[in-house]
């Protein structure tokens, strides 16, 4: 019987301890600190179709960086969500793969998925869409021209003589030769970094496009490569690049397009 006593007190005094302990450490447990308010200014392009009269316009929204992510893109994902509404931009995938939210941030074309917010409170962000294009509403651009000279290109492979099984697959030295070619996403900063697309976009083909077309050229696979270099063969469509490098300094991908432009060129010459 003494037994059976001693037993449950001292059952009694580990279920105490363990509910001592427990206790403990809910009062351990880490308590979330509030940060201090960190505004920041964005100035954002606006302009809406549906009131022609009215010219575009810088409009100004301030919010707290501490409660939003730290890109760009999720500055105006929250502007629209819990500030406006009414504000107009392309997004898709938030990874810098898809280049729908392609725009003029601070002067620079980027993506805005991969353009870091800068912090200094002082200085105020200014978001524009993509330059010398017309605009569908606010930071929208019409890509129709565009995505019309990309189509121009015949941007596939080409070949007339159907290969045995295996015999197309690509050589090393393609790979070499063609190396981040593949990862143009075709967002359009390039193109419209680009002085001579500015002023020449309906003959001129841009950048990007250029950079597309000398993508098949140089695939030893693909047999149109001669009717793809005749195709440019005038004084607008490639030779109005003067190679000032623009395009290659704002790609987002760390891509080249000068440098395909002037293999293209030398093709061409040496021709």
């Amino acid at each position: 019987m003494q037994s059976l006593a001693s037993s449950s007190l001292r059952a009694t005094q580990r279920l105490s301890a363990a509910r001592a302990f427990s206790t403990s450490a809910l009062r351990l447990q880490a308590v979330p600190v509030q940060k201090p308010v960190h505004n920041k200014e964005f100035k954002i392009y606006r302009w809406n179709p549906d009131e022609p009269a009215k010219k575009p316009e810088l409009q100004s929204y301030t919010i707290d960086l501490n409660q939003t992510g730290p890109m760009v893109l999720d500055a105006l994902i929250k502007i629209k969500n819990e500030v406006d509404p009414t504000l107009t931009f392309r997004r898709s995938c938030r990874e810098g793969i898809c280049g729908s939210c392609a725009m003029n941030i601070d002067g620079q074309n980027t993506l805005a998925c991969l353009c870091r917010i800068d912090r200094k409170s002082s200085k105020d962000t200014k978001i524009y869409p993509l330059p010398h294009m017309y605009v569908v509403k606010d930071l929208v651009p019409d890509l129709t021209n565009f995505y019309k000279q990309y189509k121009s290109i015949e941007p596939y492979l080409q070949n007339d003589n159907p290969p045995e099984k295996g015999e197309f697959l690509q050589s090393p030295e393609d790979r070499k030769k063609l190396d981040g070619l593949y990862e143009c996403i075709l967002c359009a900063c390039c193109s419209t970094s680009c002085p001579s697309y500015w002023w020449n976009q309906d003959e001129y083909l841009g950048p990007a496009t250029l950079m597309q077309a000398y993508r098949w050229i140089a695939d030893s696979r693909d047999a149109h490569g001669a009717k793809r270099k005749e195709k440019l063969q005038n004084e607008m469509s490639l030779y109005r690049c003067h190679t000032i490098f623009n395009c290659s300094r704002t790609c987002p991908k760390g891509l080249n397009p000068a440098a395909a432009i002037a293999k293209i060129k030398y093709e061409l010459a040496a021709e």
